[in-house]
């Protein structure tokens, strides 16, 4: 124990509360939660460290030039002048305000300094998005804030496989969504494909209802044998339980119907079932007519567990039809639990949110975001290090294997597996000791289940205002371009109108 003049010191006292705070089971709901975080970071000294500007993690002098240059021109009225300085860029990285390490410092947020350049950059924004004509154009706000998305960037919600641990995306996504956090692109895999099914065909207050504690606890009993028998066998019963469980939970909807529906972008991974066959991310934008049950079914067939799936699409005739017949397809974490590269190239998103329960993949996954520059390095090499010791062993087996090609097909997905990154910017992990592992493959209890779900909530907690700050810009961009663009058709129909008004005239 560290003793001061013969007194506990400050930093004692802060890890003994500290103790308690994370042992504390009287916290209900987040705005508790924030009261006692914000006295557990006073009493650490992490609230005087987000009043100081100066760090070694970023540019502050660069951020507070840039911040008190918008705020002169916002006094002055110059709206000209403002949108020329947002002109020069808008980035979620600005002098290093990204660093992951100036985000998990401190539960109650990250500096002052870049929250106020976060949000002097969004009230920017907003004012120049209703900035009347002639001082700036419709088509000007259009091209700009078109441009400015492109150049900044989009965030995503990864949901992991993990069979029963996937229940702890429920309280992830109650904490998120109750602070209207939940980004507009989520991807799911296995377990968290039903989950990311959920988001894509509920409408907001649908989600709403469903995430309300009462409601919640509802669904949570009903689902108390989601996954029962899932273990147990590989025939008909087991498959025919989880399809009436996904009829009664997701609606028929092919994945452009949701979107049209919610406007979110929900992206289904499935694998091969056969060697040689790439894995497919399933979406509105890459598979419209993909019914969104026939895709979650896939991604939760298990091999060796669950027969492959046959997908199914809706067509021209809006009849229903397999999808792709000649090809099966299992679970989606095999190849692409998390699908970084593929939501990058196909909706230009660099900044992820991960909500972590793959069983396999936990062990090796650190909860801790405090480390050093340094041994975040260290670590990224020894994963390199790894991956390239797996596809050299791999590369170098696979003569053998062309004689055994079930042994192939094992031993692809084992590569597979250990080639994926598990980690994005802001990451949510479960805590791997709340089941055990003799449990992950059997019925959990209605306690067992709310325990995971609670579990998800808490460890959500103290990445809010990390997702709040780092989303907040993305999130204006977005309202601002379905704004703009409204306008625009608004604008265009009335012209199409008026045309047309005067080509009546001119005919009589």
């Amino acid at each position: 124990m560290c003793y001061v003049n013969g007194t506990i010191s400050i930093d004692m006292v802060g890890k003994l509360i500290g103790r308690f705070f994370e042992k504390d089971k009287t916290i209900e709901s987040y705005d508790q939660w924030l009261k006692r975080a914000y006295y557990k970071d006073r009493m650490e000294g992490l609230i005087r460290w987000r009043d100081q500007e100066e760090s070694d993690l970023y540019d502050n002098v660069d951020i507070r030039r840039r911040l008190n240059k918008i705020r002169s021109l916002r006094k002055r009225k110059d709206d000209q002048g403002l949108l020329f300085v947002l002109n020069e860029g808008i980035h979620g990285n600005m002098g290093g305000m990204g660093n992951p390490l100036l985000h998990a410092k401190a539960r109650t947020g990250t500096k002052n300094l870049i929250i106020e350049y976060v949000d002097e950059i969004v009230s920017a924004m907003l004012h120049l998005a209703h900035v009347k004509e002639p001082v700036i154009s419709l088509e000007e706000k259009i091209d700009f804030f078109h441009r400015a998305s492109h150049c900044y960037g989009r965030s995503a919600l990864m949901l992991s496989g993990g069979g029963q641990l996937g229940n702890f995306h429920l309280g992830v996504l109650k904490a998120i969504i109750e602070q209207q956090l939940l980004p507009k692109i989520i991807s799911g895999s296995s377990a968290g494909s039903i989950f990311a099914a959920l988001l894509g065909t509920y409408t907001d207050e649908r989600l709403i209802r469903f995430f309300k504690k009462e409601n919640l606890k509802g669904e949570i009993r009903n689902e108390a044998d989601i996954f029962e028998g899932m273990f147990k066998s590989r025939g008909s019963i087991t498959v025919k339980n989880l399809e009436t469980t996904l009829k009664r939970l997701i609606p028929d909807l092919t994945f452009q119907e949701a979107y049209e529906m919610t406007g979110r972008s929900i992206n289904i991974s499935v694998a091969p079932a056969e060697a040689y066959q790439k894995s497919r991310m399933l979406n509105a934008i890459s598979s419209p007519n993909v019914f969104i049950r026939s895709a979650v079914m896939a991604s939760c067939a298990i091999p060796g567990v669950f027969p492959p799936v046959t997908l199914y699409a809706k067509n021209k005739e809006g009849e229903t039809q397999p999808y792709l017949p000649s090809r099966k397809w299992v679970d989606g974490s095999m190849y692409n639990d998390l699908p970084s590269k593929r939501l990058t190239r196909m909706y230009g998103v660099n900044h992820f949110i991960v909500s972590m329960t793959n069983p396999f993949v936990l062990p090796f996954v650190s909860k801790k975001e405090q480390s050093s520059e340094t041994l975040a390095a260290i670590r990224r090499f020894s994963k390199v290090m790894v991956k390239e010791s797996a596809q050299l062993n791999y590369s170098m087996a696979k003569k053998f294997f062309k004689y055994f090609p079930k042994l192939a097909l094992v031993a692809n997905n084992i590569n597979s597996v250990v080639q994926q990154d598990y980690t994005g910017d802001i990451n949510i992990i479960a805590d791997f000791s709340v089941v055990k592992p003799g449990n992950l493959l059997s019925k959990m209890t209605f306690e067992e289940l709310e325990s995971l779900i609670r579990r998800g909530e808490q460890a959500a907690w103290p990445k809010i205002e990390a997702i709040r700050t780092t989303t907040k810009i993305g999130k204006a961009l977005d309202q601002i371009i379905d704004m703009l663009d409204a306008q625009e058709a608004s604008l265009a129909t009335r012209m199409l109108r008026r045309n047309m008004k005067g080509f009546e005239e001119e005919l009589i």
